[in-house]
């Protein structure tokens, strides 16, 4: 009798999750649900060239036209998984069905942390996260514009760039010291805080948004230190949180995302996760990680869909990210924390070098801007443990 997979979440690592099931010859019945109305696309994209309009909206899909009716891939959009019935290996749908499952596959993903001061329901105020949130956002881009990011992280680092390439006066609120000083400690924050600034953007550490105003619409950002900025829009880069309600629900173990195994299995036999939710073990660093960045939402499907198949699978790539800003791309892998030194081989001011975080001696962190084809031996080094 045939078997059904179902996946729940239809961004890239559901959608991979189901190319992934096909090449490992799961021939079976591949239900893919998402909640969006839209093919499954990638989300790069959404902070930078198709933000700026400078790729197409077909560019930022994860298949071409065609490929689920050709793999037979039943593509449910605009539909969420609203209730898991782990007993009855079932899932309820938005639309009053119920669906049976064998294997389920959580890819829920992520939602923005949003603003949550007075006057947050002003119109103006963006949340980056869909095609329609970017699309929004990229209409309110108009040359001119005074445009505040609230939070110095990659996102909003991303929109500060496209918003200047945009022609807009822009400014960055972090609470931090610097911006990405979460990501990647002060040093390397301020290469990039320099980077904004020779671009004209003000960024502006510890400052915190206490209020928004306006009639109907943003017309200032009021700062916890009393001080106000005229504003035209005001862009929420504050996190994201990954969306574990339907697991929490079904009673499936919940820490920090849905945890799993280096498999990607759950605390349910028949359920796996992956991408931004999965807080999975890792064979490498000997603990639970939970990255919410492409290359898991990319890689962990693969394995899942070998693990749901009953076929050896650990996941135990390496974190990795990329992000571009102006004309300066950059590479990281692996993790920095407790890092005892920070180097710089290069350039800095020219924004041409590698960046490396040690621990007596032995590499976990390493940052290559505008220098490529080093990640090979970077990966080799950090996993050779060498010091």
């Amino acid at each position: 009798m045939s078997e059904t997979y179902v996946i729940a979440g239809a961004g890239l690592a559901g959608a991979k999750a189901a190319e992934a099931l096909r090449s490992e010859g799961f021939e079976g019945r591949i239900v893919l649900v998402g909640d969006e109305p839209e093919a499954p696309y990638e989300r790069p994209p959404l902070s930078k060239d198709y933000l700026r309009g400078d790729s197409p909206r077909e560019q930022a899909r994860v298949h071409a036209d065609g490929f689920y009716a050709e793999h037979d891939v039943e593509l449910l959009t605009g539909t969420a998984v609203t209730e898991i019935d782990t007993a009855a290996r079932s899932v309820a749908l938005s639309t009053g069905e119920r669906l049976g499952y064998d294997r389920l596959l959580l890819a829920t993903g992520s939602e923005p942390r949003r603003l949550s001061v007075p006057g947050a329901e002003l119109d103006g105020i963006h949340h980056l996260r869909t095609l329609p949130d970017s699309d929004a956002l990229a209409a309110a881009l108009q040359p001119g514009a005074r445009a505040v990011i609230a939070g110095g992280g990659w996102i909003g680092m991303e929109v500060a760039a496209s918003a200047r390439q945009q022609g807009l006066d822009v400014t960055v609120l972090e609470r931090a010291a610097t911006p990405l000083q979460a990501a990647l400690g002060r040093e390397a924050g301020e290469i990039y805080a320099r980077l904004h600034r020779e671009h004209g953007v003000d960024v502006r550490t510890g400052a915190v948004v206490a209020a928004v105003e306006g009639a109907g619409r943003v017309e200032r950002v009021v700062l916890a230190d009393g001080s106000a900025l005229d504003a035209d829009l005001l862009v929420a880069g504050l996190g994201a949180i990954p969306r574990t309600g339907l697991a929490e629900r079904a009673g499936i173990a919940v820490e920090n995302g849905v945890v799993c195994d280096a498999s990607l299995r759950t605390s349910d036999e028949q359920v796996f996760a992956a991408g931004d939710i999965a807080n999975a073990e890792h064979p490498f660093y000997g603990r639970r990680l939970r990255v919410e960045h492409w290359a898991n939402a990319l890689h962990q499907p693969e394995v899942a869909a070998r693990a749901m198949l009953g076929k050896p699978a650990t996941y135990d790539r390496l974190p990795y990210f990329f992000s571009d800003q102006y004309d300066v791309g950059m590479e990281f892998r692996g993790l920095p924390f407790g890092a005892d030194t920070f180097e710089i081989r290069g350039d800095a001011e020219r924004y041409e070098f590698v960046a490396s975080w040690r621990r007596e001696g032995r590499l976990l962190a390493a940052m290559n801007v505008n220098v490529w084809d080093v990640g090979e031996a970077t990966e080799e080094e950090m996993l050779s443990r060498a010091t």
